[in-house]
């Protein structure tokens, strides 16, 4: 008797354990698997201006850009300078062939001396009463007269030779040596140093209107890619350009790179005063979900989790989007994986990749 129930109590415990190993092992294959978490860039909502910058292009030119050429017209006899040259003030430029113009002073020269001969023999007559005073009166005028003419051909012959009239680099050469050219004609161009260099540019009326004098501009320039220069609005024209309908304006360049030069095509950026007056929230692009119009979606990171949150777009610039309303600067927004991501799921924050610098040379 004792033998057989425990035979039985055997046959029992075998059966319970099997039993129990089959439900452990059905649990085990009927339990949902454990989900990953998504990964995501996170990065901070920022503070912009209230309105976006107003972008075009400009020219680099000099603050002051003189246009020089000879008071007398005649043939080039030489151009001492070349474009690209550094000047001196005082420094001669360019010379006029002298002959016609010395010729002509000396004609003059000859008339008045003849004129002041002619009144000296006039006043001896006079005073011996062969003469009568009207006489003496006309060729007193005709001595001034001679003499003044011959002042304006001698300042004339000053100016037969182009001088420097400040220190300046020569931007262009407009003639050349042997040519004949008018009074007035401009042979040389010349920028100067002191007064520093302009973009200038041209805007439409929609634009023109939200600037004004002292706004502050970024300056972007294909000689140097890597570098913002900072400029300030210096110029805004009252009228607009009768060919183009744009009304130019001038940015003053605050911190010149060396080696600037004239001609050099500049890309702008104006901040207006209306603008920098108000504040907006800015989120990278790959922040926003689900756009329509001016509605749209961002992931916020609420500890491990992302809350998706509607917000107002205000504009959209090229790497950036300002919003109106739904967000507060510094609140951490969901980037890449924002796309891939359900409201109240959690998330693995992924640490930005390492800036070139920072990563280890081949070999360590």
């Amino acid at each position: 008797m004792r033998a057989s129930s425990l035979k039985h109590l055997r046959a029992t415990a075998l059966a319970l354990g099997s039993a129990l190993a089959f439900l452990a092992g059905c649990s085990a294959q009927g339990s949902a698997p454990v989900r990953e978490l998504t990964p995501v860039r996170v990065e901070r909502a920022a503070t912009g201006p209230a309105a976006p910058p107003i972008r075009t292009q400009g020219v680099v030119a000099n603050k002051d850009e003189m246009r020089l050429s000879f008071k007398v017209g005649g043939i080039i006899q030489a151009i001492y300078v070349e474009e690209g040259m550094s000047v001196r003030k005082g420094q001669r430029l360019a010379q006029i062939e002298p002959a016609e113009i010395n010729a002509e002073v000396e004609q003059v020269r000859a008339r008045a001396e003849k004129a002041q001969r002619d009144l000296a023999r006039g006043e001896r007559l006079y005073a011996d009463q062969v003469v009568s005073l009207e006489q003496l009166e006309d060729l007193r005028t005709q001595a001034r007269a001679a003499a003044a003419q011959l002042t304006s051909v001698e300042f004339n012959r000053g100016y037969a030779t182009i001088l420097a009239p400040h220190d300046g680099v020569v931007l262009r050469k407009l003639a050349q040596e042997r040519e004949l050219v008018p009074a007035g004609q401009a042979v040389l161009a010349l920028g100067a140093h002191d007064r520093g260099y302009v973009i200038r540019a041209a805007l439409a009326d929609r634009d023109v209107v939200q600037l004004a004098l002292g706004d502050v501009a970024q300056i972007r320039l294909d000689a140097y890619p890597d570098r913002v220069i900072p400029g300030t609005l210096s110029e805004i024209a009252n009228a607009a350009d009768e060919h183009s309908g744009l009304f130019p304006i001038e940015v003053r360049i605050d911190s010149p790179p060396a080696h600037l030069a004239s001609g050099l095509v500049a890309k702008l950026e104006l901040v207006s005063a209306t603008a920098r007056a108000g504040h907006l929230t800015y989120v990278p692009i790959g922040a926003i979900v689900e756009a329509s119009g001016g509605r749209a979606s961002v992931f916020v990171l609420e500890g491990e989790r992302a809350k998706r949150r509607p917000v107002r777009v205000a504009f959209v610039e090229s790497t950036a989007v300002a919003l109106s309303s739904g967000l507060n600067p510094g609140e951490p927004v969901a980037t890449d994986g924002a796309l891939y991501l359900t409201d109240g799921e959690r998330v693995e924050v992924v640490p930005d990749a390492p800036a070139a610098a920072d990563l280890p040379a081949r070999g360590e």
